[in-house]
């Protein structure tokens, strides 16, 4: 009985073994992998101190080198009579390897655990991950609201040259009360994104999504917001401050608002309405006919355009269509930028219709209302979900007077834009709230973007 489990006992520690054997040898075979620029590195050192060690000889008329070579001349003499030179040699050669093994471990160690204190990941996966990134196409995503932090999530998976270019007409809820109160751009999607594109994003998507309960001019106020204020006020204006948050939090990208001026919509409605404010227009229940803002013409931030002008990848949407994507391209020189690039341009259609903004609209609507915004063709094609809700979501929303987007191919195509199809929903089985999916909306745009 006990024979037989001391059995057992070295088999599991045999494949213990094996195991961790098997986990080193990958490890430091990921260190041979191509694109770290680390091997370069070492054999330029190393040449170095071959050149070095060279030099000083020719300084010296080469007479250490001389009286070095005959000392270790004699001493491999001595060992060679003493210890076969089959048995000395491969022992020299093996007693230097485990050395440099050794050196190399504890070195690459001590790094490892200054720069990566945690130890939940090797260095080596660190930098293949951050050469891959920043390897990746340059993607400009305009957008705001849920939709846009929803996309930011899953494509920081494939590129760390992401720029978000974010509306700042809200003026609802805590960002509408900093506006009214303090006069800063409101900072609420600027919060979510830059949540969305940091390396600790669950963390800090609690934190700055946290609302006060409680204090005097504090309750409902979220974390975020306050923080993007305050840091506005110490760096001077909303595009620094985001620019130092952004190192604070190791933001893979950049989050720019569209335009720096105190933007404010307006629009007009089938029954002759003219409402203003972003959170009015929602509010007002009518089928806009027509959308503006005020100042008419507000400048673009400059990097903005630079971002565009560079972008390999442009993509409009998700989000609100009349209060979150239309707001960036009301800025007149962002919608002429994006129309001078000849790149993959794709428009992320929205699941379901919201109530005050484009209730009973299908694709074609949608897309005819880009164009009718900025008087411009800005993308070549559209992203539509594929499976239709479950019987419960569409009774959940159906409560909210918002249905399904249609899909109508026919129109679609007669605007000349191209179709993509794909399941990129994701639904709570519990409340049926549906939402872009993080991870297959951004694997599906990679994917089209890659075949184009």
């Amino acid at each position: 009985m006990s024979n037989g489990l001391f059995k057992q006992a070295l088999q599991v520690l045999n494949r213990g073994s094996r195991h961790r054997s098997s986990q080193r040898v990958n490890h430091w075979y990921k260190w041979l992998a191509p694109g770290l620029l680390v091997k370069r590195w070492l054999l330029i050192s190393a040449t170095g101190v071959m050149l070095l060690g060279l030099g000083i000889a020719i300084w010296a008329r080469q007479a250490p080198i001389f009286r070095l070579g005959q000392f270790i001349g004699d001493v491999l003499g001595t060992i060679t009579r003493i210890v076969p030179n089959y048995i000395s040699g491969p022992l020299a050669v093996g007693l230097g390897l485990l050395l440099v093994f050794w050196g190399q471990t504890r070195s690459l160690g001590a790094i490892t655990e200054v720069l990566m204190p945690e130890g939940d990941e090797e260095l080596v996966d660190r930098l293949l991950t951050h050469r891959r990134l920043n390897r990746g196409p340059k993607i400009v995503v305009l957008g705001g609201g849920t939709g846009l932090s929803t996309l930011l999530r899953g494509l920081k998976h494939y590129s760390a040259n992401i720029t978000a270019i974010v509306t700042v007409a809200d003026d609802g809820g805590s960002s509408g009360r900093l506006r009214r109160e303090i006069g800063v751009l409101p900072p609420g999607d600027i919060r979510n994104c830059l949540a969305a594109l940091a390396d600790e994003e669950k963390l800090l998507t609690e934190l700055f999504q946290y609302r006060f309960r409680a204090g005097s001019g504090l309750s409902g106020h979220s974390f975020g917001n306050l923080f993007l204020t305050v840091m506005s006020e110490v760096t001077g204006d909303l595009e620094r401050a985001i620019a130092a948050i952004s190192k604070v939090l190791a933001v893979r990208g950049q989050v720019l608002p569209a335009t720096l001026s105190d933007v404010r919509l307006w629009a007009e409605l089938e029954d002759g309405r003219y409402i203003e404010g972003e959170s009015n227009i929602t509010e007002a229940g009518g089928k806009i006919v027509k959308i503006g803002c005020l100042p008419s013409d507000p400048p673009a931030l400059p990097k903005a355009i630079q971002a565009i002008e560079e972008a390999d990848y442009i993509i409009i949407g998700p989000g609100s269509l009349y209060t979150s994507v239309i707001p960036n391209l009301l800025v007149p020189e962002i919608p002429a930028a994006i129309a001078k690039r000849d790149v993959p341009r794709i428009y992320v259609c929205n699941i379901m219709t919201q109530h005050g903004e484009t209730q009973g609209y299908t694709v074609s609507d949608h897309i005819r209302a880009i164009d009718a915004a900025c008087g411009l063709k800005l993308f070549d094609a559209v992203l539509v979900q594929k499976k239709t809700p479950t019987a419960q979501a569409l009774i959940r929303y159906a409560q909210e007077n918002s249905h399904p987007v249609y899909f109508d191919r026919e129109a679609v195509m007669q605007l000349g834009r191209r179709v993509v199809v794909a399941n990129v929903m994701s639904e709570n089985p519990t409340t049926g709230q549906l939402r872009h999916n993080s991870d297959q909306l951004a694997r599906i745009l990679i994917r089209w973007y890659s075949r184009n």
